[in-house]
This record gives structure tokens, sequence and C-alpha cells, in this order.
């Protein structure tokens, strides 16, 4: 089951549980798409009622373009950098024909054990490295620079 969807002048061929990438929305939340096409499980295309709905998952600039312009010969050159936003959505749902298909939940994420600060986790390794740790070695004499023999007139 897949559905084409227009979002910022392009179309996007979406199934549930895909994540797309569209031009910058003004929304959070739930955002609701124009539907193009839809296809059923069997093979058909319709143009019927039909409904895709999308959660946004991050906002952000994609990488950088650089625009160069440069005319040889006529000391003419100019640099410009470009990054586009953008706003990453996950496809929560597509309504057709008195049906509903629904993305798959996501797993929740564990928290992450927390970090035991530095001065704590210093304490014993200090003292480890210090028993382990060998002698330190001198540095060897520094030789004197030999001086050339100067002509005599």
């Amino acid at each position: 089951m897949y559905a084409v969807i227009r979002a910022g002048g392009k179309q996007y061929r979406v199934a549930p549980g895909d994540v797309i990438r569209v031009e910058k929305l003004g929304t959070d939340g739930q955002v609701e798409f124009p539907v193009l096409a839809v296809s059923g499980g069997d093979g058909q295309v319709s143009k019927a009622e039909a409904r895709v709905v999308g959660q946004v998952v991050e906002e952000g600039r994609g990488a950088k373009v650089i625009v160069f312009h440069y005319k040889r010969k006529k000391q003419y050159k100019k640099l410009r950098g470009h990054r586009q936003a953008y706003t990453a959505v996950r496809i929560s749902e597509i309504e057709f024909g008195g049906q509903s298909f629904k993305a798959p939940e996501l797993p929740k994420e564990e928290a992450k054990p927390k970090k035991v600060k530095a001065a704590e986790a210093e304490e014993p390794a200090a003292e480890a490295k210090a028993a382990k740790a060998p002698a330190k070695k001198k540095a060897a004499p520094k030789k004197a620079a030999k001086k050339s023999p100067t002509k005599k007139k």
C-alpha cells in the first residue's frame, strides 16, 4: 500500500512508516498532505478520497551547496553558499476507501546510564597509573654547536 503525495512543489511516493525530507513546513506535530494517487494492495491505482497523515520528526538544514560565479580575464568572481531548510516527516497513516493503514509503532528509546563525575573516576585511575608508571628518563644534555674556522686575511 502506497500513496503519491505533493509537498513543497515535489511529488513523493510514500508508505506507512516512511520518513521523508520535505521543504520546510511551518507546523509542528501532525501534517496532512494532499493526495494525488493511492495504490491498493492488489495493484489498483485510484484517485478517490484519500488522506495521508504524517508526524514531524525533525527540522534542520541540509549540506552546504557552494555557488561560484567566475568570468575569466575580467577579474570577477563571486562565492556564495546555501543550505536548504527541511522538515523530516514520518508517514503515520494512510486512509483510503474506508480502510486505514497505520505505521508500526517505534520502539521506545531507553535512557542512557548517567556518567560518573570525572573527579571521582580519576582518583583510582591516577593511583594505579602512578604505581605502574616507570620513572621518567632525563633528557640528554645538548651538544655545543661547532664553530666554523674563520679565514684570516
